[in-house]
C-alpha cells in the first residue's frame, strides 16, 4: 500500500511538473544559474578571520609580523564546525590569506606561511584541517584569498598577478569542493612590501585581470560562487553592518561595477536596470572588529541584534555571512558561540509554525490549474502560483479559518524565472474594515525571500496586493507567523563613552580646518587613550597623536592606521602609555579621501 501511494503521489507530482513546464511564464531576465539558486538557499553561513593579526592585535596586518608570533595552542577546526552547525549555518568561508600576505596553508610559492611557524612545528595546514572538519560535520567550505598583499616585494608588478593566480590554483585543487571564492575589494595602499615600506597603487579594475581569474575558478570549481563587489556570482552588499536595503534587486550593471567600486553604497539595493544576476551577500562580524581583540570580549552582538540582521539580510533577498574572530588559542570564543546559537534558536522559534498551511487562498487572477494558489502553501520549492501573460498585478485573499495573532509575514518569488515584483502591500481585516499592516519599511522588492515584521494584529483574513511587477507574477511560497517574544523592530543600545571635556584650539576650531585638530583640556590631566568615531565623510585613514603640557612641547604618543575604516566605520580606540598633558593633537597623516578635512561623530580623550 505504501509503495502504491508513493507511486501515485510521484505520478501526480510529475504530471503537475509537466503541465507547468508546458505553460510556464516566460523567464524575465536577468536570471540566476542553478548554482546561484542553491547558494541563496543556504541563507546563513560563517566567516572565519584568523592569522597573525589575531596575535598582533591588528585588523589589517602590515605584512611584517614575525612568523614565530603565529602559535595557536589549542586550535580546533572541529570546534569551529560544531559551533557553526549549532548556529544553523550551512558553510564556512576561511581567510586563507588576508591583506598581510600570510598563508594558512603550506603554499609552495612563499615562505610567509604556516609551514614556517611554531604551529605543529611547521607541519600544520589550517585550510586542510578546516576542509576535513567541514566534511565531517556536513558543512560547505569557502575560501577568501586577498588580492592585495602587503608582504610581497613584487606586489604591483605583473609577477604578482601570476603569483596570485598560482596560489588560487593551489587552493582550488587541494581541498575538495569549494562553494564560494571570496575576493576582497580592498586593493593597493601602504605596506611592508619586502621591507620597502611604501605606498603602491594599482588600477583595481584591470590589474588582476579578473576575467581570467573567474575563468580559472570556473574550470577548477565549476559550482563555486565568485564574490566581489562586481560578482559575478554574488556581490558585496555595500556595508559591513550585515544588512541589505528593503528594496534589493539581484541585478547589477556589470559594465560599471568592479572590485573596489567607488559608489559602493548603491550595492545595498542593486540595479533594477542591471544586465546580470548578481545577488547580495550581507557580511558582518559578531564583534566590532573582524579579527580577535580581547578588549571586545564584552562587545559581542546581542541575540536581538543578530536576529534583526537575519530579517534584514535573508529577509531582504540576501544571504547572511557572519564572522567569528577566532581567538589566540585557536577557538571561537564562548561569548560568540553562545549568542550565535541562541540567535539561530530565536529565529527558528519565530518562524516555526506557518499559520497559512491550512488557510484558504484565492487569487484575483491565476494562470491555470498547474499554477493555482495551492502551490503557495505546499512546501515544494519548484511549484508556484502565477498569473497569465500580460497580468502583472493581482490580489491574494487569505482566510485563516479562525482569528489568529500575527506579527510576521514571508513572501518568496520563484527566482529561477527571474525577480519581478516592484511593489506590494499587505492588509488585514479588523471587524469589517481592511487596515494596512504597518511594517515600517518599503514594501517594494521580494526576490528569493522577503520577511516582514510588524506589531501583533489579530485577524481572520489577510490581503496581499501585488501592485507593480516586471512581468506575470511567479510567487512560490507565502507564510504568516506569530512570534510571542519577537520584536517588530530593533534599536541598538550603546553605552556612552565618557572622557575629559575639551575645547578645540582656535587655529583648528571645528570641522573644515584641515587635517589636524588640537584639543585643549583646560588643565593638565593624565591621559591614556583617544577614541575616534568617524563621520560618513572626512574619515582619517592614518593618524598621529601628540600630547603635552604646552603647545610648544608636544610628544608623539601613538601613530598607526585605522584599518578598514571606510567599510567598517566603527569607534576606533587608541591606547598609549599614560602621559600628563593639557593639549592633544590629533593629526591625519592620510585621509580616506585626499583633501577632505577631518570630521567626526565622536572624539573622546580619556
Amino acid at each position: 500500500m505504501k509503495i502504491r501511494r508513493f507511486l501515485a503521489a510521484a505520478c501526480v507530482a510529475l504530471t503537475a511538473s509537466i503541465a507547468q513546464a508546458q505553460d510556464a511564464p516566460a523567464p524575465v531576465a536577468p536570471l540566476p544559474t542553478a548554482d546561484q539558486v542553491a547558494w541563496q538557499q543556504l541563507e546563513t553561513y560563517a566567516f572565519i578571520h584568523f592569522g597573525p593579526n589575531t596575535f598582533g592585535d591588528r585588523e589589517w596586518g602590515y605584512g611584517d609580523a614575525p612568523l614565530e608570533s603565529f602559535n595557536p595552542t589549542r586550535l580546533d577546526c572541529e570546534q569551529w564546525a560544531r559551533v557553526c552547525k549549532a548556529a544553523g549555518m550551512k558553510g564556512i568561508i576561511l581567510t586563507a590569506k588576508h591583506h598581510d600576505g600570510f598563508c594558512l596553508w603550506p603554499t609552495k610559492y612563499t615562505d610567509y606561511s604556516v609551514r614556517n611557524t611554531p604551529y605543529k612545528d611547521g607541519k600544520g595546514d589550517i585550510v586542510g584541517e578546516l576542509a576535513a572538519a567541514c566534511r565531517k560535520h556536513g558543512l560547505k567550505l569557502g575560501l577568501y584569498l586577498s588580492p592585495w598583499d602587503r608582504h610581497q616585494a613584487f606586489y604591483g608588478t605583473p609577477l604578482y598577478v601570476e603569483y596570485f593566480r598560482a596560489q588560487l590554483n593551489e587552493l582550488l585543487t587541494q581541498y575538495g569542493e569549494i562553494f564560494e571564492v571570496w575576493f576582497d575589494g580592498a586593493n593597493g595602499g601602504d605596506g611592508w612590501y619586502g621591507g620597502a615600506k611604501e605606498t603602491r597603487k594599482i588600477d583595481r579594475s584591470t590589474y588582476y585581470n579578473y576575467p581570467s581569474l573567474w575563468k580559472l575558478v570556473g574550470e577548477l570549481q565549476p559550482h563555486a560562487i565568485l564574490f566581489s563587489d562586481a560578482g559575478p556570482g554574488c556581490r558585496w552588499v555595500g556595508n559591513e553592518n550585515g544588512y541589505a536595503d528593503a528594496t534589493n534587486w539581484s541585478f547589477l550593471r556589470t559594465k560599471e561595477v568592479y572590485p573596489g567600486y567607488e559608489r559602493y553604497p548603491e550595492l545595498q539595493y542593486g540595479h533594477e536596470s542591471g544586465d546580470k544576476w548578481v545577488p547580495s551577500e550581507c557580511n558582518t562580524s559578531i564583534r566590532p572588529g573582524w579579527f580577535y581583540h580581547e578588549r571586545e570580549d564584552e562587545k559581542v552582538k546581542s541575540v536581538d541584534h543578530l536576529v534583526d540582521l537575519y530579517y534584514r539580510s535573508v529577509g531582504h533577498n540576501g544571504t547572511f555571512l557572519l564572522n567569528f574572530p577566532v581567538d589566540k588559542e585557536g577557538l571561537i570564543h564562548p561569548n560568540d558561540s553562545a549568542n550565535a546559537v541562541d540567535f539561530h534558536k530565536q529565529v527558528m522559534s519565530e518562524l516555526k509554525s506557518n499559520l497559512l498551511t491550512k488557510a484558504s487562498v484565492k487569487a484575483s487572477d491565476t494562470r491555470g490549474k498547474a499554477f493555482s494558489t495551492k502551490n503557495l502553501i505546499d512546501g515544494v520549492y519548484d511549484s508556484y502560483w502565477a498569473t497569465p501573460d500580460g497580468v502583472s498585478t493581482a490580489t491574494l485573499n487569505i482566510k485563516l479559518g479562525k482569528a489568529q495573532k500575527l506579527n510576521r509575514l514571508m513572501l518568496s518569488e520563484y527566482i529561477p524565472l527571474g525577480q519581478r515584483v516592484r511593489k506590494f502591500s499587505v492588509e488585514y481585516l479588523s471587524g469589517k474594515q481592511w487596515l494596512p499592516i504597518k511594517v515600517g519599511e518599503a514594501t517594494t522588492t521580494i526576490g528569493y525571500k522577503r520577511l516582514l515584521r510588524f506589531p501583533t494584529v489579530t485577524t481572520r483574513q489577510l490581503r496581499i496586493r501585488f501592485e507593480d511587477s516586471r512581468g506575470p507574477l511567479c510567487i512560490n511560497e507565502i507564510g504568516a507567523y506569530y512570534a510571542p517574544n519577537g520584536k517588530s523592530n530593533y534599536s541598538e543600545q550603546t553605552a556612552t563613552l565618557k572622557g575629559f571635556d575639551y575645547k578645540l584650539q582656535p587655529s583648528a576650531a571645528g570641522e573644515g580646518q584641515g587635517e589636524t585638530l588640537v584639543l585643549d583640556l583646560g588643565q593638565v590631566r593624565t591621559l591614556r587613550s583617544l577614541h575616534y568615531k568617524p563621520s560618513s565623510t572626512g574619515m582619517v585613514s592614518n593618524y598621529e597623536i601628540l600630547a603635552g603640557e604646552s603647545l610648544d612641547n608636544l610628544h608623539a604618543v601613538a601613530s598607526g592606521e585605522f584599518s578598514n575604516i571606510r567599510n567598517n566605520p566603527i569607534m576606533q580606540d587608541v591606547y598609549f602609555a599614560p602621559i600628563n598633558a593639557r593639549y592633544v593633537m590629533f593629526r591625519a597623516t592620510r585621509m580616506v579621501r585626499d583633501g577632505e578635512p577631518i570630521k567626526y561623530d565622536q572624539l573622546i580623550v580619556k
